[in-house]
């Protein structure tokens, strides 16, 4: 599976979350870093789900970028 992520500067780290995957989060000293702690998570998250008996969300976010004129 391939889930999107969104990785945020926060203060002196990055915080990242999972759209698809509600309150699977971590962080990071770097974008690197807080991308791993983000794959061990979700691999995490989704082994509580499975051991829960709880639906594993299909992944259905996308992620764009969009130009604009400064």
């Amino acid at each position: 599976m391939r889930y999107a992520v969104v990785i945020e500067r926060a203060g002196d780290n990055f915080s990242g979350y999972v759209p698809d995957l509600p309150g699977c989060v971590a962080t990071g000293a770097s974008v690197e870093e807080a991308a791993e702690r983000l794959r061990e998570a979700i691999a995490f998250h989704i082994e509580g789900l499975r051991s829960d008996g709880i639906a594993i969300a299909e992944p259905t976010s996308c992620v764009e970028y969009i130009e604009i004129a400064a």
